[in-house]
């Protein structure tokens, strides 16, 4: 008997996209070979995780998997035919209960026996009928043979740091229990949510086709000085009180290398300045800015020395820099 999917993942039947979507993604990092390497129960769960979350993340998938079960998802399975042999084989079951029999032709009665469906009884599988009949439900049937159905799309996720996403690079992984790793290549200006496709290393084909690709999800892991905005970089950039001041050129790391920008004289902090083009860049689109807020450092240590300096300064602070500061 196949596996529940529902319980495969741990969700009710009633689940949402939401609830399913999280569990998928919190057994499958659990079971990632990566991280069971060599376990055989743990690669079968993979497996079956993978599967489940291929049909109930799926809009199209699931209600035909509620409604028929795996059979449903076969290629060449026909709803409408599916629907009206249950039709007809609850009506005959019901009938078989009540010793009576299925209408048939002018009125006359047809004893039913369901056992015959499949132990080639009259109509049953075994008769020409019957084949005819189940051939045509499941495109079994030689006038509507298909060839081998592409496998299923798989889905994993990575993680990667935000240098490499913004400058792109790339990564030897071992997809869907893969003996030998692959390279993955991550294109210039991905971002959070951003997704590769890998053909051929998604789920094997049941039926002699080519197996599915592998879509892998990028989560990208947060920078210590840059933040990201679209196409745009952004940059909380130190200075120092007296290149505030006196102004200064002064250099910025960016992702095409470092470059010099030109703080102006009596800068406030919270200035910004933009460089452009010194942003993300990809393929076939302009390369977006980047924007450095300037933030003036005061000195921190405990100096007799640096008290009387500044106290000074504050002598020639004659205006209230808060006068207009209101809610």
């Amino acid at each position: 008997m196949a596996d529940d999917l529902y319980a495969v993942l741990g969700v009710p039947k009633n689940a949402d996209h939401d609830t399913i979507k999280k569990a998928y993604r919190k057994l499958a990092k659990e079971l990632h070979p990566d991280k069971n390497p060599g376990n055989k129960q743990s690669e079968s769960r993979f497996k079956s995780v993978n599967h489940a979350f291929d049909v109930l993340g799926n809009d199209k998938k699931r209600p035909l998997y509620d409604e028929f079960g795996e059979e449903g998802l076969r290629d060449g399975f026909e709803v409408e035919k599916a629907r009206a042999y249950k039709q007809w084989a609850g009506a005959a079951n019901q009938a078989g209960r009540r010793g009576g029999g299925m209408p048939r032709g002018g009125g006359g009665v047809h004893e039913v026996n369901l056992e015959d469906l499949f132990n080639g009884g009259p109509g049953g599988v075994g008769s020409s009928a019957g084949s005819d009949f189940f051939g045509d439900l499941f495109g079994r049937g030689g006038r509507r043979a298909r060839g081998p159905v592409k496998g299923a799309d798989l889905e994993s996720e990575m993680t990667i740091d935000f240098v490499s996403a913004v400058r792109g690079a790339t990564f030897e992984l071992r997809l869907n229990n893969a003996i030998e790793p692959v390279s993955v290549r991550i294109p210039p200006g991905a971002g959070e949510g951003s997704r590769i496709r890998i053909p051929g290393h998604g789920a094997q084909s049941m039926g002699g086709g080519p197996p599915g690709d592998m879509m892998v999800v990028l989560h990208v892991q947060p920078h210590k000085w840059f933040k990201r905005d679209g196409d745009d970089l952004r940059l909380s950039l130190p200075i120092t009180l007296h290149e505030a001041y006196a102004g200064a050129k002064v250099k910025v790391p960016t992702p095409e290398g470092a470059v010099t920008i030109k703080v102006p004289p009596r800068t406030q902090s919270g200035a910004v300045l933009r460089v452009r083009g010194k942003g993300v860049s990809r393929k076939g689109k302009e390369a977006g800015d980047l924007y450095v807020e300037l933030v003036v450092q005061i000195p921190t240590e405990d100096s007799p020395e640096v008290a009387e300096l500044i106290e000074k300064l504050g002598q020639f602070q004659t205006e209230d820099p808060r006068k207009e500061l209101a809610f």
